[in-house]
């Protein structure tokens, strides 16, 4: 199968570029469109967030969007992430081949401990998925992706806020000049462009979507509906259940999901 990027007319387009001489990939792109759809997400969901789990959410969102514009385009990203100051706990989900990024986080009923964990998880068609895992520190999303490139990647990556929420993303390749990327730092990062030579490799577009769905709900919903609706329902005639990837609620009555059933027989 042959992938290809989603169609332009999207919120977020990321440009990518190979650094002559440093041996790096550039991945960059200006996010106040995909901001403004996650906030309109928030909207809809009828939920407000602290400024400082905002900050952390958006870090990380931004650092899979750009890690997935650096990865090959049959690949479907998934992170998770466990902060312990402030105890939140952030997911965020990417997919090359359907040009789609979207997350949550939640700081309710969150697992306390020692220390912090940060789970990657990989899925490639026809291949089984693969799942890393790893400890980092502080309160930073950029730092905690830059600790996965280390350890799990086993190269560098650095991440940089720019202007007019615009952030770029460099990662280490074949030969690279290690110490140029190590040091790199944010204003040499805004002289990119003047400073280094850049050959443009491609455009990838991606947008805020989930694709959750009652139907798709329901379709998870049917074994246990079939061997056990008692236990599943209760005494109650409805469920109220939310995605786990964006956090969406969604309502499945008792009926409608017995209708569901009949019409899949």
């Amino acid at each position: 199968m042959e992938f290809r990027p989603s169609s332009p007319e999207v919120a977020l387009e990321v440009r990518s570029y190979f650094v002559r001489g440093r041996n790096a990939l550039l991945t960059r792109g200006q996010f106040g469109d995909l901001f403004v759809d996650y906030y309109l997400h928030l909207a809809d969901l009828q939920c407000q967030q602290a400024d400082r789990e905002d900050r952390i959410f958006k870090q990380c969102l931004v650092a899979l969007t750009l890690h997935c514009a650096a990865r090959p385009w049959n690949e479907t990203i998934a992170w998770t992430l466990n902060f312990q100051a402030p105890l939140l706990n952030v997911f965020v989900h990417g997919s090359n081949p359907l040009g789609t990024v979207v997350g949550r986080c939640f700081s309710e009923d969150v697992l306390e401990g020692e220390k912090q964990f940060f789970f990657a998880d990989l899925a490639r068609q026809g291949q089984l998925p693969h799942r890393s895992s790893l400890n980092f520190e502080g309160d930073n999303g950029f730092r905690a992706a830059e600790t996965y490139y280390r350890q799990s990647e086993q190269r560098l990556g650095r991440f940089f806020e720019l202007d007019d929420e615009e952030y770029l993303f460099l990662s280490a390749q074949p030969d690279c000049d290690q110490a140029w990327l190590e040091s790199l730092s944010l204003e040499q990062a805004y002289l990119l462009e003047q400073e280094e030579e850049l050959s443009f490799l491609e455009s990838r577009h991606y947008r805020w979507e989930c694709g959750c769905s009652q139907e798709k709900l329901m379709a998870v919903l049917a074994p246990s509906m079939k061997s056990q609706a008692e236990d599943l329902f209760g005494p109650e005639s409805s469920l109220r259940l939310s995605c786990p990837r964006c956090g969406a609620r969604h309502l499945i009555t008792r009926e409608t999901l017995e209708a569901f059933l009949r019409k899949a027989s």
